[in-house]
């Protein structure tokens, strides 16, 4: 048993000399995120009559307008400041608010997935819905198969059923919630080198 505890003890010495690399984790939830919130964010700035027009009427949310700069500009300056690692942890917060309205008003009637499945074994989706996802999938294959090349329109990728779930949304919120408390990361992060500069202890 002393044997078993010893070797335990040791890997577990191998594991945590990874620690010197531990500005990897938050890197790389910045560099996953950066992506998703720009194009967000300026997909909104690009059509922004159309979308406040969603905002207000399609989802019925308060100040339309209001909302539309709000979330668009954060999402935007928000996949900036994340790239480069700069007050991570102050603009997490607006972007897990602008992630929880999201889920609210737009995702959460939807259910958990974000495609949906004609898997009847997944526990996320009723056997009825995956039934009901199978036929159509399989129709719509069906139709391409005769009407069009369906080697080519798969050449990229299967055809799938939007079922708009929270998924999505709810992991980003995740990885911010990460990322507000354990910031931008060490050496690679701008916020790293602004602390080492001006921050003093209390």
């Amino acid at each position: 048993m002393e044997t078993i505890v010893y070797l335990l003890n040791r890997f577990q010495d191998l594991l945590d000399k990874t620690r010197i690399a531990d500005c990897l984790g938050p890197l790389l939830l910045r560099v996953y995120l950066a992506p998703v919130f720009w194009m967000a964010g300026t997909h909104k700035l690009a059509a922004p009559e159309s979308t406040i027009t969603w905002f207000g009427k399609g989802l019925g949310l308060p100040f339309p307008t209001l909302m539309f700069w709000m979330a668009s500009l954060t999402e935007a300056v928000g996949a900036v400041l994340l790239l480069v690692g700069l007050a991570t942890r102050w603009i997490s917060i607006p972007l897990m608010f602008t992630m929880v309205v999201a889920m609210a008003t737009v995702h959460w009637q939807h259910g958990w997935l974000a495609i949906a499945t004609a898997d009847e074994t997944n526990v996320f989706t009723s056997p009825e819905t995956a039934e009901a996802v199978g036929k159509r999938i399989d129709r719509a294959k069906d139709i391409l198969r005769e009407h069009g090349n369906y080697e080519w329109l798969t050449e990229q990728g299967n055809f799938v059923i939007l079922n708009n779930g929270i998924e999505f949304a709810a992991t980003y919120l995740l990885m911010l919630l990460a990322l507000f408390f354990i910031g931008g990361g060490r050496y690679l992060s701008a916020d790293y080198w602004i602390a080492r500069r001006f921050r003093t202890p209390d």
